[in-house]
């Protein structure tokens, strides 16, 4: 087993000007803020990152440019799902052409794959290109469930290292840990119940809040490696309102406009997603302000 990348990862959301267009000078701001702030790991174009959105070619820019401008500083996990697998094979190979650390491969959505299909899917990438490969399951998203019997199939192949669940269930996280835990690392893909899986066994989360309290996130998953429960806790106690209301709209609506209320970032966002309902501005702003994160006065 390939030593894992343990502790807080950030799936980084991709700065845009009001235009929609990319912000590279935003997001090396961000990329050196979560170096700073002792994130481990940087997921780019996920979820989070808006990779639904993004054109194939701005998909290869963001992963080759955050590659190169982190240097090394922290590993860099490239997202490069697809519902094509072709697509997917492209994305992956590119990523590490390009020196990405590692892939993160959400399952392929809206077509609706067999637990053989996904097997299949994930097999052909992992045995196509040789670089470290999460898998990434959240059927709220893609209404396709990666079961924990196809999981530990895959686990047996070389380049699949671990898998981020974000089903947001304790028990399945907890399953997993179980089943493949010796032989992948689990991560866990709820900020919610992170800490909780931490302390039993996972190795870390590839996190939304990370985006807004870097710091805190780093050190809630440092105490929850170092089993110290009610350490994790205590901090945990200071997110608890973050991991609830950056998700009152999908996600990345709420932290691109918490990060724009903290002056990090301008508001653009693409559609078909829109900036968050301002009835949801209230509970964010007092959600960041629980975390102690210091915020400009409002224009």
């Amino acid at each position: 087993m390939i030593t894992p990348i343990k502790g807080s990862i950030v799936a980084i959301v991709t700065p845009m000007h009001s235009d929609g267009s990319l912000d590279y000078p935003a997001f090396n701001r961000l990329l050196d803020w979560h170096i700073e702030s002792g994130t481990d790991a940087i997921v780019v174009v996920g979820t989070t990152g808006e990779s639904a959105t993004v054109s194939v070619e701005e998909h290869v820019q963001l992963v080759t440019h955050c590659v190169d401008y982190v240097a090394k500083r922290v590993p860099v996990i490239a997202g490069t799902g697809s519902n094509s697998t072709d697509e997917a094979l492209f994305f992956t190979e590119s990523a590490r052409q390009h020196g990405a650390d590692a892939c993160l491969l959400v399952t392929p959505y809206y077509n609706k794959p067999s637990q053989e299909g996904l097997y299949q899917h994930f097999k052909l990438i992992a045995e196509s290109v040789d670089i470290p490969q999460i898998l990434y399951n959240v059927p709220g998203r893609t209404a396709c469930d990666l079961h924990v019997n196809t999981v530990a199939r895959l686990a047996d192949l070389d380049n699949i290292v671990a898998i981020k669940d974000a089903t947001g269930s304790v028990d399945r996280g907890l399953e997993l840990i179980e089943t493949v835990g010796d032989r992948l690392a689990v991560y866990s893909g709820e900020d919610a119940i992170s800490r909780e899986l931490i302390l039993a066994g996972a190795a870390g989360t590839i996190s939304v809040t990370a985006n807004v309290a870097p710091l805190l996130m780093a050190e809630m998953c440092a105490l929850a490696l170092a089993g110290d429960a009610a350490g994790a806790a205590a901090v945990d106690a200071k997110l608890a309102a973050l991991h609830k209301h950056l998700f009152a709209e999908a996600n990345p609506v709420p932290v691109k406009w918490a990060l724009n209320r903290m002056g990090r970032i301008e508001s653009g966002i693409r559609l078909p997603l829109v900036e968050l309902d301002p009835k949801y501005h209230v509970q964010v702003t007092e959600a960041l302000i629980q975390a102690g994160i210091a915020l400009p006065d409002a224009a």
